[in-house]
């Protein structure tokens, strides 16, 4: 089996070799981004990997189907970047629903620690001699409120480490679990009583900007913002507003909305011609790291076995446990009563 691997890091080579080797599997590493016009690059492949901020979009999969590739392989929970509608009757697609959920719920909490308590400031002043303590009092996580928007795997281990702070903690989604113990509140309960709202959601069309003009009007004042799921929940113009009228007192962000153009490269040599992201890393009140949570050991291991399996199901035994459902966009309901591919 052949397969183009798209957007290549220095970090995902290991991982694969590895599981490749023992299985026969010849990976094509390519730096560049699966796009129309990088499509080509997949001729004579079984099968394409990518990652989140790859294009899989109609054009992109009839290009891909035109030179023979019969499955498009995500390495990665999240497939707002793939159309699964034009994929369906085409090509298959499946992807690692979960790698470490541990990995990106202590990195929420390791941004919102270095936010509350002002750890960034502080090691930028030693460093520079300044022992000072002026303008680095923060305030205890006991007691408040934090609420947790989706409560799949990582929303749950989240909450459990905030619990574990000895927090409030208040839960909202789509389909809640009655059986989890959780909380659940509407949306706009949530948003107004809470301290803290850290989201774990995926990006569809009803979450798409969720955090926006009018629902930032929803918020507690002085609330902290926490996203290390998809950028587009929340509308950054509008954040970057919200922080300036003082109803946001600060925001801790794995991910950008425009973050496809950016992320994962190295531009400190270069002016950035995104405004609303420079103006984002400019406040001082803004923590921004490159959509870096989910990068453990652990998970880049888990990551590399699970999309391994998930291409020798389907060309060896025909059942792809992780393929995306076409029809719906609801994996789990569809599954329960599929035992082979989906087409």
């Amino acid at each position: 089996m052949r397969i183009a691997f798209f957007d290549t890091k220095d970090y995902d080579k290991p991982g694969f070799l590895k599981a490749g080797e023992k299985y026969g599997m010849e990976f094509r590493f390519f730096e560049t981004k699966l796009t129309e016009d990088t499509a080509a690059l997949a001729a004579g492949c079984d099968a394409v990997c990518v990652f989140v901020n790859d294009t899989v979009n109609a054009a992109v999969l009839e290009r891909l189907y035109a030179l023979g590739v019969k499955l498009v392989a995500l390495r990665c929970a999240g497939y707002n970047n793939v159309d699964v509608q034009a994929a369906f009757g085409k090509i298959h697609v499946v992807r690692v629903p979960a790698y470490s959920p541990y990995a990106v719920a202590e990195h929420a909490m390791a941004l919102l620690l270095t936010s509350v308590r002002r750890i960034h400031k502080a090691y930028n002043r030693v460093r520079d001699f300044n022992f000072s303590l002026n303008g680095l009092t923060g305030f205890d996580l006991h007691g408040k409120t934090v609420g947790v928007v989706g409560t799949g795997k990582i929303g749950r281990v989240f909450i459990d480490i905030c619990r574990g702070f000895g927090m409030r903690v208040l839960a909202y989604d789509k389909f809640p679990n009655p059986d989890a113990g959780l909380d659940y509140v509407e949306l706009d309960t949530l948003f107004r009583e809470s301290d803290v709202i850290s989201f774990h959601c995926p990006l569809t069309e009803e979450t798409y900007h969720l955090v926006n003009g009018e629902s930032i009007r929803k918020l507690k004042k002085g609330v902290i913002l926490l996203n290390t799921s998809r950028g587009a929940l929340i509308d950054a113009a509008a954040l970057v507003t919200g922080i300036k009228e003082r109803i946001i007192s600060a925001a801790c962000l794995d991910v950008y909305e425009e973050e496809s153009d950016v992320f994962f490269r190295d531009f400190s040599g270069h002016i950035v011609d995104d405004d609303t992201l420079a103006r984002l890393i400019s406040l001082p009140n803004v923590i921004l790291t490159s959509h870096q949570a989910f990068l453990t050991n652990e998970a880049l291991e888990n990551i590399a076995e699970t999309t391994v399996k998930n291409i020798r199901a389907f060309f060896e035994t025909g059942v792809p446990e992780n393929e995306l459902c076409y029809r719906c966009g609801r994996i789990e309901e569809c599954r329960r009563d599929r035992s082979g591919k989906c087409f």
